[in-house]
């Protein structure tokens, strides 16, 4: 049979088809999400644009959006791509061509994350709801201002956010040890304040 674990750094190892929350850290998380690259890497910059940066990003659009959102719902927007520390960021149109089995992988894995930090396993449909509406102006933000859309095109396929709740955001390219640091700290604030 072949192997279906992966070795983490923090020694931790994660069965990715039966993951427990015990075997998952935020170390590993927050290191693995730093290294891997939104939009397959095709962003401007000296540094690939990592899933890491994606969700600090993610988690203050969340917060501006829905600014009554209980602490516990803004950790979930910070955790809401988690599992690609391990199985990668794939463009939907390979998320599509791969079928269900991807989304069930991804499932089991967001589940145990979930259960890890005292989040549900499954999230209320509102709270998912809510977390992909500023999912999608992370994506409209990303898309013109790193990916190389133009406005028109980011709002055929993301829709155009309010202003308000991009004012003032500007995403910059940095070092991975940069991102992890600050994913890791947003992740122990959260933590302390629920």
């Amino acid at each position: 049979m072949a192997r279906a674990w992966q070795r983490m750094l923090s020694g931790r190892r994660l069965d990715l088809l039966d993951p427990t929350p015990v075997d998952i850290e935020i170390e590993d998380i927050a290191h693995g999400l730093a290294f891997v690259a939104r939009w397959n890497g095709q962003t401007k910059g000296d540094f690939a644009y990592s899933v890491a940066e994606h969700s600090l990003l993610v988690e203050e659009l969340f917060s501006r959006m829905y600014p009554k959102a209980p602490i516990k719902w803004r950790l979930a927007a910070l955790l809401h791509d988690a599992p690609e520390y391990v199985i990668g960021d794939m463009i939907s149109p390979v998320k599509a061509a791969i079928g269900p089995d991807y989304e069930e992988l991804d499932d089991r894995l967001m589940s145990a994350i979930h259960i890890r930090f005292g989040l549900p396993a499954a999230l209320p449909k509102t709270i998912k709801a809510q977390i992909k509406r500023a999912d999608k102006v992370s994506a409209y933000m990303e898309a013109t201002q790193i990916a190389g859309f133009s406005h028109a095109e980011s709002a055929k396929f993301f829709g155009k956010p309010k202003p308000e709740i991009t004012e003032g955001l500007e995403i910059s390219l940095r070092p991975p040890v940069d991102v992890r640091n600050d994913f890791t700290k947003r992740h122990a604030d959260l933590m302390s304040q629920l």
